[in-house]
């Protein structure tokens, strides 16, 4: 049952003053108290023990009976209550004003060893005010992929929340059949969504939504406090942030598959892996999620509606842009305008490393677009395609068509034209071009051994996530044809 750790547990309230944890600054208004749901038999699955010591938690108290009471909900600390944050947001284009945290319970934000405040969360961890008839659960599967993908992404260098710890419930719950229950730690610079602001800007709270932006800035961009305008300058680094992100993800082959504005976060990191997946098989409009019918999240699409989704976040701020609504318009428009070719200029930069070219030429966009007609024409994998440039080996397992062998003829001779050796442009692809991502059929083998009871697969997968540019022939190799994922699920 929910309770202080010290009445829990019986200890002397000096014996948990090393515990981190501190109240998050949030009114009534804006997050709830809510307890998590009781469970009687928590286990520890996976805890990432680097994670824990850069936010000052002991790993080995984080094993104890009493940490894993914490991550799972089972105990609290004295004056830190759980909450569960509101927030609206537009669902596949369309606007539901009241949404918030349904299944999961912000615990409190800690300091990490960088002197960054983070948020501690708990996802699946029971109902909340904001469940919606749901019952606030999740299952071992959707745990463990968000664990995996997350810590996959972090080690990529994408921008991501981070998984601290996985606890089984020791329950079963039930969605298309029954699984065993399970909770995620999450850790995250903060979790405010554009959906949180337009919960407040619906109902017409600017009290809220001024609140929202200094704790915004003061958590994301202090310097925007020198501005002329704070909430402007905190604008266009969410403009520029979110730029940077995406570019990011489809430097990678990353498809976020529910891009809603309550999945979007004002700190630039990638929130919320539902029905995520990496590409194999190269296609624009390739679609994983299975509630995704209209592939309005497609991979192709997601610069798109980035942008659309910022285009919302500024209808929230525009009264504080400027008091003539016009003229806040026209500043927004502006400023909304500078993404497309911020999103450009990342994703050229990221997708020259991957050819290894350390310059920019005009010829550049030409050369990438032609080569990624090439992927989709000749159904090649997204991955293993770069890798295979990286080591100079043929990009197909046959013999490889002309155009291909007249790309790679261009490629070279574009390398050649560059003031930097052979031996830098390999350096640089070999630290652009992962050798090994989350693939989905591997997430799945771990998540089906997982709810077995064996979770060395899922470890030994982790393990090798965690350095994506080395070298693993087993992890490496595409899926053979019956073990390709067409559809990944969200699991709520």
């Amino acid at each position: 049952m929910s309770g202080p750790l010290t009445a829990l547990f019986g200890l002397h309230p000096r014996g948990i003053m090393h515990l981190p944890l501190r109240r998050a600054p949030f009114p009534a208004s804006m997050a709830v108290e809510a307890d998590p749901a009781s469970f009687a038999t928590p286990r520890l699955v996976a805890l990432n023990e680097p994670l824990a010591e850069t936010l000052g938690f002991s790993a080995e108290w984080l094993k104890s009976r009493e940490g894993v009471a914490l991550l799972s909900g089972q105990a609290r600390i004295d004056g830190v209550p759980a909450v569960a944050q509101a927030y609206a947001g537009h669902q596949f284009g369309q606007f539901v004003p009241q949404l918030g945290d349904g299944r999961a319970h912000l615990l409190g934000i800690v300091t990490d060893d960088q002197g960054q405040v983070r948020d501690m969360q708990l996802k699946g961890s029971g109902p909340t005010p904001f469940s919606r008839r749901g019952d606030g659960l999740a299952a071992l599967g959707p745990v463990l992929r968000e664990y995996l993908v997350s810590e996959a992404m972090a080690a990529l260098g994408v921008p991501t929340t981070r998984a601290l710890a996985a606890v089984t419930t020791g329950e079963t719950i039930w969605r298309d059949k029954p699984q065993p229950g399970a909770i995620l730690t999450r850790i995250a610079s903060s979790h405010l969504r554009v959906g949180t602001f337009q919960y407040f800007a619906a109902r017409e709270n600017r009290e809220a939504l001024a609140f929202l932006c200094d704790l915004a800035i003061d958590r994301h961009d202090p310097a925007a406090r020198e501005a002329e305008n704070p909430v402007r300058a905190l604008y266009e680094t969410v403009v520029a942030r979110q730029a940077r992100l995406v570019a990011d993800w489809m430097s990678v082959g990353f498809v976020h598959g529910v891009m809603n504005t309550d999945n979007m976060a004002l700190s630039g990191e990638t929130i919320d892996y539902g029905p995520c997946a990496f590409l194999d098989v190269y296609r624009h409009d390739k679609v994983f999620s299975s509630i995704d019918r209209n592939g309005r999240y497609a991979y192709g699409n997601q610069p798109r509606l980035a942008g659309w989704n910022l285009a919302r976040l500024a209808e929230t701020l525009l009264p504080f842009f400027d008091p003539d609504e016009e003229r806040a318009l026209a500043w927004a428009q502006d400023a909304l305008g500078r993404f497309q070719s911020l999103y450009e200029h990342a994703w050229l930069a990221r997708m020259r490393s991957k050819l290894g070219l350390t310059v920019e030429s005009i010829q550049d966009r030409a050369l990438i677009d032609a080569l990624l007609q090439l992927m989709e024409k000749e159904a090649l994998d997204w991955t293993l395609t770069f890798r295979r440039l990286t080591r100079n080996e043929p990009l197909t397992d046959g013999p490889a068509s002309e155009a291909l062998e007249r790309w790679k003829t261009d490629w070279e001779a574009r390398r050649a034209s560059e003031p930097a050796s052979t031996e830098e442009q390999n350096a640089l692809m070999q630290r652009s071009n992962p050798a090994v991502i989350a693939r989905n059929h591997r997430v799945a083998e771990a998540i089906a051994a997982a709810e077995t009871g064996d979770f060395s697969v899922f470890e030994a997968l982790l393990q090798c996530l965690r350095h994506p540019f080395e070298s693993d022939n087993a992890y490496e190799k595409p899926p053979s044809p019956e073990q390709i994922v067409h559809a990944t699920f969200c699991g709520t």
